[in-house]
């Protein structure tokens, strides 16, 4: 009996950047310093009324942080922001582009205004199988305080060619590096289907009030009980 192939997703660089610039990894591997010093248990707010309990035992959130790839900043990037954050300025030693401008004229009326859009330069191609498409968004639950990546969805079984950011600079005016390996986008592949789940929008039946309320109850009840739900699907 044969096994079907398991899907993966590739991700290439020219040969002469391998082991040169910083490579994608799976986001479960690169927590941040401070969800990883943070105690599941913080005994400073254990009491009758409160569990003491952090984010560290919300699987919900860390199942977020988890999900997919991180694509790393290929080289290190200096970013230069003035005038209120009107002016954003990048400098880099990498013999690749790393950062350009985009036409302000291209986000007239968007909430970030008025600083303006840039756009990191990606140097990996990412391909997946096909009917599978990329979901590229800011990290999950630990923004950076300098960039605000813009979210998109590419069809990446198709389009094999390196994807680039847009970007805001957020942060006050100031002179900002950002290291090689800077975590820059969450890569999440998701397979696409050709028909789009119904809408179905109405009261909750009986049946379905008594299944809210059991696995609102036994999340609360019990410790780790929504992992082995969820799990078990």
């Amino acid at each position: 009996m044969f096994r079907q192939p398991k899907p993966t997703i590739a991700f290439r660089c020219a040969p002469e950047d391998l082991g040169v610039i910083a490579e994608p990894v799976p986001a479960k591997t690169v927590m941040p310093d401070w969800f990883k010093r943070l105690p599941p248990v913080d005994e400073r707010h254990r009491s009758t009324r409160d569990t003491g309990l952090t984010i560290k035992r919300c699987m919900p959130f860390i199942d977020a942080m988890a999900c997919g790839y991180v694509l790393p900043l290929a080289a290190t990037v200096r970013l230069e922001i003035r005038d209120d954050g009107r002016t954003v300025d990048a400098g880099w030693d990498f013999d690749k582009p790393m950062v350009s401008p985009h036409g302000t004229h291209q986000v007239e009326g968007h909430p970030r205004e008025p600083r303006p859009p840039c756009k990191f330069h990606n140097h990996w191609t990412i391909t997946t199988p096909p009917g599978w498409s990329c979901l590229f968004v800011p990290m999950l639950n630990r923004p950076s305080p300098v960039f605000e990546v813009v979210a998109g969805v590419v069809e990446t079984d198709t389009y094999r060619a390196p994807i680039n950011f847009p970007f805001f600079a957020m942060a006050k005016d100031g002179l900002y590096t950002l290291e090689r390996g800077t975590p820059l986008v969450q890569v999440i592949p998701f397979r696409r289907e050709t028909t789009a789940l119904d809408c179905d929008v109405g009261a909750e039946s009986p049946e379905e009030a008594q299944t809210r309320t059991r696995i609102f109850r036994n999340t609360i009840a019990a410790e780790g009980w929504y992992r082995r739900f969820a799990r078990q699907g």
